[in-house]
């Protein structure tokens, strides 16, 4: 199976890389934890939004191959949703 991995979502992906630099830059510079975890939280929300970009774009396929294949679709559904409620 060919998995879905745009050029959009590494482009998320680059910029939390560079929104956790800034943390550490923070954290470098003494900076107040109010902000460094401000900034922290930025990069949470990014990545949970990174996250389901990525289930949503592939998971279409999944149900596809899997339907084809003759299995159960809404298990692969359940586990999409319990991957995302576990990275929370």
């Amino acid at each position: 199976m060919a998995y879905v991995y745009t050029d959009e979502i590494k482009t998320r992906l680059r910029r939390i890389e560079g929104q956790v630099r800034g943390v550490l830059r923070l954290m470098d510079e003494q900076q107040s934890c109010k902000d460094v975890v401000s900034q922290l939280s930025a990069v949470r929300n990014a990545a949970d939004k990174a996250m389901a970009q990525i289930v949503a774009e592939n998971l279409h396929q999944c149900i596809i191959e899997e339907q084809s294949a003759g299995g159960d679709a809404n298990k692969l559904v359940k586990e999409a949703i319990e991957l995302l409620v576990k990275s929370r």
